[in-house]
């Protein structure tokens, strides 16, 4: 272009301004960037032996575990300055070293619980849950450990005190009465002050059962012992409050051999608990089979997709089944 040739004699500037070319313009056609001028060297800047002063008192044992702040004022308090706070912090930079200078206690990362169950006594899950007494304030605690597989009630416990010593009785006294062997058994639960208890953490120990925690402040990593405290609950003979402790026994009584015999659980196809934790849900589907069978071949007429199938028990109940492929782990968490 014009200006380039003009460039050379008359410069650059006068050259883009007398032909109306910006020189942006100019110089991206060129590929010619103007120099910059040398910057002067700040009057502020520290001599080198300044800067490996203010390192040696970042780096020695006094200062080693110290914030640049403290430092700084530490200094000022015995009359010495060496640089700003400021400057401190990008000397560490420069060192790579901006970071939390004293050592912190490091917390391991809390891992979602992936558990998952193909058959009975694999993982059980539990938690505890308030009933009301007659008086405000009167509390009764009832503990109830949960398989996951069958959603039977293996175990529970009503007490008038929610504490570790309640917790390692019911789960003791469970494992014995169900036959679990070491390292057969996972157990689930919420972070709750028993449940993390070290007596108990020694018990499980003690029987080889692998312990599994929800995540602090998630409130659904213990669906299964949730729901069967709804279920619970909102039972129709289920009171505002219990008139005693005998009152609250009683009910519990019949109301978990309710849940255990004659509720059916949508979850397990509509299977009693019991059905599926001793063995007998493939007789009873196949009962429910041939009614089904027998009833189409009466009126077929009456059912458009043709035999009719009762609803399948699950291969396997998870909880937080991850999204991904993975190595299938049972009754542990991944």
């Amino acid at each position: 272009m014009a200006a380039q040739g003009l460039s050379g004699l008359v410069g650059t500037h006068p050259a883009c301004d007398a032909l109306g070319v910006s020189r942006a313009t100019y110089y991206r056609h060129t590929g010619r960037r103007p120099a910059a001028p040398p910057r002067p060297a700040s009057a502020r800047k520290l001599a080198p032996a300044e800067v490996q002063r203010a390192v040696d008192l970042l780096h020695g044992e006094r200062f080693i575990d110290v914030a640049p702040a403290e430092i700084h004022a530490t200094l000022l308090d015995e009359g010495a300055y060496v640089c700003s706070e400021r400057t401190f912090y990008r000397i560490l930079a420069g060192l790579g070293e901006v970071r939390e200078r004293r050592d912190q206690r490091r917390h391991p990362a809390i891992v979602m619980p992936h558990l998952v169950a193909t058959a009975p006594n694999q993982v059980w899950t539990w938690d505890i849950t308030k009933l009301l007494g007659p008086r405000p304030g009167d509390l009764f605690y009832l503990y109830v450990i949960l398989d996951l597989f069958s959603r039977y009630g293996v175990g529970w416990l009503l007490a008038g005190h929610e504490n570790a010593a309640n917790a390692v009785r019911l789960i003791e006294e469970t494992c014995a009465r169900h036959g679990i062997e070491p390292d057969q058994l996972t157990i689930h639960s919420d972070r709750g002050s028993p449940m993390t208890a070290k007596m108990l953490e020694a018990k499980l120990f003690e029987l080889r059962v692998a312990r599994s925690l929800s995540r602090p402040r998630v409130s659904d990593d213990n669906p299964f012992s949730e729901a069967q405290f709804k279920t619970l609950k909102y039972r129709p003979e289920f009171p505002d409050r219990f008139g005693s402790f005998e009152h609250a026994l009683s009910f519990c009584r019949t109301t978990f051999d309710w849940y255990n015999h004659q509720h059916r659980h949508s979850g397990i196809g509509f299977l009693t608990p019991a059905a599926v934790h001793f063995g007998r849900a493939a007789a009873v589907t196949e009962r429910r089979r041939d009614t089904l069978a027998a009833a189409y071949a009466a009126h077929p007429e009456r059912f458009v997709r043709g035999v009719p199938v009762p609803p399948a028990l699950p291969k396997e109940v998870w909880i937080n089944q991850p999204r991904t492929d993975h190595q299938l782990v049972v009754g542990s968490a991944l």
